[in-house]
């Protein structure tokens, strides 16, 4: 199955010097096939270790003097791993996380030959490291599940795909493509991004057969549970992770997940999950310019599961149901869900994983934008699960925020209008505002970008 990573990896591989390449995303998420698919594509020598089935392996870097180490792996593994014609592949490395500390000197010393390094549960060494960090000697790709256009060009639709990321404002969509693509769409939240579930349903279009897959994918994140926290909080980890789908689109409040203990334990059992990518955090932002981080205060945010297809599973929300009713599952959250999760696949692949809203809490005038993205300045982006709804605070914040473009993303078609809201002052703010249909909530950056 394509994915849109392996561009990031073609150019890696062709520079002549590079960094030592560590992929980063959740458990399931397909780093490992990634790799394994590519040098397949590209008739590419692989050798693979893995440090969780074979532990052994890691005596053989203690020496961290790659010439040293790979004429061993030559010959324990047989293979030529020859600069520029292979890839030494680490799979499950947080088994035998030092062996991180010695990629620099294959960046200093072998800095032709290709080393990728991936493993579940990564996050956590890379986030405390109990030694030297090889860095700026290193680069980092980050693995979401599979977006819209993948799941398109799994299913056989490839000339969808290309179409959904060729499309620009002032370009039709006829109301049957639409129809369509919405129906294609209830598909894809319906299976989720998760490969093995894709590829099973692009294979046999059993949905029922899907949910055995998604439920097994459950049953081996909450098997992870006791690798990253200490016992007395592997029940609470086990409880925010069952309440996790059910407070998408919600700030968080502790006490809201459990009342009886301490807030501190809470969040830090929160923190773990978000450590293992199986939630985002989207963070509060004041948004009065870019970096939006300058101004994000991470007391206040909202919940993101890893991947839709597994919140649908976690609701009990059937295949039948999000046929009839898929918007209105939840109060919308499927829809916040879905385009949070688009909104994060479509980031460059060397960029962490994040996201901001913005909110005003106020006795009589309260506000809060589902997203804020950045384009040129701040991009408020409000979500609407059907065709229309009201758009208060999306208004409330171009008045305040002064910036140049609104974006709704909901179930119409494409749209873009002029919109003008009085100000306080007697005088008004005129701006665009952009509506995209949900399928095309992971294009969004592109399309502002070529407006």
């Amino acid at each position: 199955m394509y994915r849109h990573a392996t561009s990031f990896i073609r150019h890696w591989f062709a520079q002549d010097r590079h960094k030592p390449l560590i992929l980063r995303g959740a458990r399931q998420v397909g780093k490992s096939t990634l790799i394994r698919l590519f040098a397949k594509a590209e008739n590419i020598e692989l050798t693979e270790l893995n440090f969780e089935r074979n532990p052994e392996y890691a005596t053989i870097f203690s020496s961290n003097d790659p010439k040293q180490i790979v004429t061993s792996l030559r010959l324990l593994m047989n293979q030529a791993i020859q600069p520029g014609k292979s890839i030494l592949f680490l799979d499950e490395i947080q088994a035998a996380p030092t062996l991180l500390a010695s990629l620099r000197y294959f960046y200093e010393e072998m800095p032709t030959l290709h080393v990728v390094a991936a493993g579940s549960l990564l996050d956590f060494e890379l986030a405390a490291p109990t030694f030297p960090m090889p860095v700026g000697r290193i680069s980092y790709l980050h693995l979401h599940p599979m977006c819209f256009t993948e799941f398109l060009r799994a299913i056989g639709e490839s000339a969808l795909a290309e179409f959904i990321e060729m499309w620009c404002i002032g370009g039709e969509i006829p109301a049957p493509l639409h129809r369509k693509l919405m129906a294609l769409l209830r598909q894809c939240m319906a299976v989720g991004g998760m490969p093995e579930a894709v590829q099973s349903f692009s294979e046999h279009a059993d949905y029922r057969q899907v949910e055995v897959i998604k439920q097994d994918l459950l049953a081996t994140f909450s098997d992870d549970f006791a690798k990253y926290t200490r016992h007395q909080d592997r029940e609470l980890i086990r409880v925010i992770f069952q309440k996790a789908p059910s407070l998408i689109g919600r700030k968080v409040k502790y006490s809201d997940i459990h009342r009886d203990i301490a807030a501190s334990r809470v969040a830090q059992c929160l923190n773990q999950l978000h450590m293992a990518r199986v939630i985002c955090k989207v963070t509060r932002t004041a948004a009065n310019g870019l970096p939006l981080a300058a101004e994000e205060n991470a007391k206040f945010y909202k919940l993101l599961f890893l991947d839709i297809g597994l919140v649908s599973t976690m609701l009990n929300t059937s295949w039948s149901v999000l046929q009839d009713a898929l918007m209105l599952i939840n109060q919308g959250a499927l829809a916040e869900q879905w385009v949070g999760q688009e909104l994060l696949s479509s980031l460059d692949d060397y960029v962490p994983p994040h996201l901001h809203y913005w909110a005003r809490e106020a006795r009589s005038s309260s506000a809060e934008v589902d997203y804020i993205i950045a384009h040129d300045k701040p991009v408020p982006v409000e979500v609407k699960a059907g065709k229309s709804g009201a758009l208060k605070s999306l208004h409330l914040f171009m008045r305040e925020k002064g910036s140049d473009i609104a974006l709704r993303i909901n179930a119409d078609t494409p749209s873009i209008m002029t919109v003008e809201q009085p100000l306080a002052n007697g005088g008004r703010k005129t701006y665009p505002l952009l509506s995209l249909p949900l399928y095309m909530a992971g294009q969004a950056r592109r399309i502002l970008s070529t407006r």
